[in-house]
């Protein structure tokens, strides 16, 4: 069975093509400012060296946050496009879920992404991508305040945290976040929307009477 798989939420953008459990082909860059540009010519060229069309793919999944406000919106939109034209379901994954299937030693990994005014998206998931703690907007101090002092606790993330605790760098595990989601039954590509897990700063503002008419 081949799966297509497409991550534009954080650090890095990253098509890929996994065909029975096996990575056939990927393309993983830095993002950047041409991602809406450089993101669909990646996941043709995926395709390309796998050296399958469009029609060969059997299931879609895509990272729906969080992370990039913009970069998610991409990633999702090109999944749409493919899952409308082949009438496929997309399966929706967790950017944090993937960040946690990096190899790590210990029995507790907090994937951790960069919010800003010293707050994260952060998760607790063990060695088998069980969730401690579910996928939030939280702060930093409470977050720490959230890990049992009984567990060996790594963090792992691309971006710098002041912790006493040992940081990991990414080294995601694809087909390890597939395994773990063969099952899910996807969604129709119309409901699957970004997973933001906090709202905009102009919906905060708007939330908060600042924006006016």
């Amino acid at each position: 069975m081949n799966k297509l798989f497409i991550d534009t939420a954080s650090t890095k953008r990253i098509a890929s093509v996994i065909t029975d459990d096996k990575i056939k082909s990927i393309i993983e860059e830095e993002n950047g400012i041409d991602l809406s540009v450089r993101m669909l010519p990646i996941v043709e060229q995926v395709l390309k060296d796998a050296q399958l069309l469009p029609t060969d793919i059997a299931e879609i999944y895509v990272i729906d946050g969080p992370g990039s406000f913009t970069g998610i919106r991409v990633g999702i939109t090109i999944a749409k496009v493919y899952a409308w034209a082949l009438k496929k379901k997309i399966v929706p994954l967790s950017e944090l879920e993937l960040l946690a299937t990096t190899p790590f030693k210990g029995n507790l990994i907090v994937p951790y992404i960069d919010a800003r005014r010293d707050y994260a998206y952060a998760a607790i998931y063990d060695q088998d991508l069980n969730i401690y703690m579910e996928p939030c907007h939280i702060s930093r101090t409470k977050l720490l305040e959230k890990l049992p002092k009984d567990r060996e606790v790594v963090f792992v993330s691309y971006d710098h945290i002041q912790t006493d605790y040992p940081v990991i760098k990414p080294n995601i595990d694809i087909v390890k976040i597939l395994n773990k989601h063969r099952n899910d039954t996807g969604v129709n590509p119309h409901e699957c929307n970004p997973h933001y897990l906090k709202m905009t700063e102009a919906e905060e503002k708007m939330q908060n009477g600042v924006l006016h008419d």
